[in-house]
């Protein structure tokens, strides 16, 4: 199973954060725009710097894994749940594959978890990032922002940041513009429209069994060992 993108035209980073930062400003309804305002909302990210991928592995791997995924999709946390430890146990850790992870963003919602998942630099990335796999359901809880941002915050506590480093990457209106525009470039030049989404080696898959993963990844390193 998969969740359908329909947003690829872009979402409005202007006001998703609040006029100050939303989260230096109480979370206050008026400083924040609605899920259905940011699906709607276009913005031009031309001229915003975008960021590099964060790799996890080493990067001589010989077969390269690029999972589109959106920390709101019930499906890639799944994936997170039941595929990932077995790639990483059996491929990454193991020097067999390198693994990249790009974020999709469906709403506010997404970008707020994705700058919790940056906030601790590249060496703490992939840590929290499954940690906000791992706890969406309990992050998510009733689905109100105040809910949401609340327990975002605990969670970049939880990994060891600090509350001055949450409150300013909650409030970081710039890094969300980067986000933004990294996710549009990427999304547009692989042509994804759902996720989790995979790019092995540059050719493009859906979800799968676990079994069909394999025989790609291991049919992929029998070529390079040819």
């Amino acid at each position: 199973m998969s969740k359908t993108l329909t947003i690829l035209g872009g979402l409005a980073v202007a006001g998703v954060l609040g006029a100050g930062g939303w989260y230096a400003s109480q979370h206050s309804e008026a400083s924040l725009i609605t899920a259905a305002q940011a699906q709607e909302a276009t913005a031009d990210t031309k001229d915003v710097q975008t960021l590099p991928d964060v790799v996890l592995g080493q990067e001589d791997a010989p077969v390269t894994v690029i999972e589109y995924a959106s920390f709101t999709c019930p499906h890639c946390a799944h994936w997170h749940e039941t595929e990932f430890p077995t790639l990483k146990k059996d491929y990454i850790d193991t020097g067999k594959v390198k693994f990249i992870q790009r974020e999709v963003y469906f709403d506010k919602f997404g970008i707020w978890a994705g700058l919790i998942a940056q906030c601790g630099g590249d060496p703490k990335y992939y840590a929290i990032s499954n940690m906000l796999f791992d706890k969406q359901k309990e992050w998510i809880g009733d689905g109100k922002q105040q809910t949401i941002a609340d327990n975002l915050r605990k969670i970049g506590l939880q990994a060891g940041l600090s509350q001055d480093q949450v409150n300013a990457c909650m409030s970081d209106e710039k890094r969300a513009e980067q986000l933004v525009a990294t996710y549009q470039k990427n999304a547009s030049a692989d042509k994804i429209d759902a996720t989790p989404t995979f790019l092995i080696d540059g050719e493009k898959h859906a979800n799968m069994a676990w079994d069909d993963f394999k025989k790609i990844l291991d049919d992929e390193l029998a070529k390079k060992a040819n």
